[in-house]
């Protein structure tokens, strides 16, 4: 029996995995936790709620480990983006990775994650043996496939999925559109709240998405344009390399908004490398899958 931590449930990039992987746990049963995640009373009450616990282990699919727990208890780091963006950052929370994660990843039974590029990062962070640290991964929702209805605004446009901060990039992605050649006839759309299947309709409608961020610990818009037979666009930072795949997306640096502009330029432009990069990508989203994803979550915690 697995017990975990339902909290982390919702239209976003940690709930998605949430969702996706608790779902096809075998006899997984929500803990009740009476406050909200990542609260200052989070770990007491996490610890409080987990004392109860005799038999089984318990996993929680953000990084809220709970301070002490009676059975083998597994959390997943997604990335580190609080210890790298100040911006997205507050003292209490880069003190509560010192504190409360870092000293967990040592008592854990695992720490998930899900990049080869997210683990080597929280390997040299907290110095723990990398048998310690799996990689799980990400998948791909029935929802983004290459059929279907396809969003349609009047004009063709390029497509920005997540959050507006800083990690993201979006300032000089906003410049590099104003920049490009082809800004006045693609416009750049930007897509935030949408459910699964509005969001793969702003997929399938798109001219390419368009994603070059400073950091990602995966990078799911990636592989879910893919799946919908989008073109894609994204940077050459961290685990998008990884996640897109060797000659599957236009890579550019994020740094440059003449690189990212170009890299516009050549998709709407050229329509053999949307056919090439459309087919690379159809072939390349093939190798995510939820089922996979949750079959490591589920041989990691056996392992240990």
């Amino acid at each position: 029996m697995i017990h975990f931590d339902p909290r982390w449930s919702g239209p976003h990039g940690i709930g998605r995995f949430s969702d996706e992987v608790v779902r096809r746990l075998p006899d997984a049963r929500p803990l009740r936790i009476g406050v909200r995640k990542l609260s200052l009373l989070d770990p007491l009450a996490t610890t409080l709620a987990a004392r109860g616990l005799r038999s089984g282990s318990y996993f929680t699919p953000g990084f809220n480990p709970p301070l002490r727990c009676p059975v083998p208890f597994a959390f997943c780091i997604h990335d580190l983006i609080h210890l790298h963006f100040a911006a997205e950052s507050t003292p209490a929370r880069r003190a509560y990775y010192r504190l409360v994660v870092r000293p967990a990843a040592y008592r854990a039974a695992c720490v998930l994650t899900v990049s080869a590029h997210a683990r080597g990062e929280i390997l040299e962070w907290t110095g723990l043996p990398p048998e310690r640290v799996a990689v799980a991964g990400n998948g791909v929702a029935a929802a983004f496939r290459p059929a279907g209805v396809r969003h349609d605004p009047g004009f063709p446009y390029f497509l920005y999925v997540g959050r507006r901060v800083a990690h993201k990039n979006v300032e000089r992605l906003v410049a590099a559109h104003a920049a490009s050649r082809c800004h006045r006839e693609v416009r750049l759309l930007f897509a935030e709240g949408l459910d699964d299947e509005q969001l793969a309709a702003h997929y399938r409608g798109a001219v390419a998405l368009a994603l070059p961020s400073l950091y990602e610990g995966f990078g799911l818009p990636v592989i879910e344009a893919m799946a919908c037979g989008t073109p894609v666009l994204a940077s050459t930072a961290t685990a998008l390399p990884e996640t897109a795949g060797e000659g599957n997306a236009l890579l550019v640096d994020p740094l440059r908004v003449d690189e990212i502009a170009g890299g516009l330029d050549r998709l709407a432009e050229d329509a053999n490398l949307r056919a090439t990069l459309r087919a690379r990508g159809l072939e390349r989203a093939r190798a995510f899958s939820w089922d996979a994803v949750a079959q490591r979550a589920r041989d990691a915690l056996a392992a240990r």
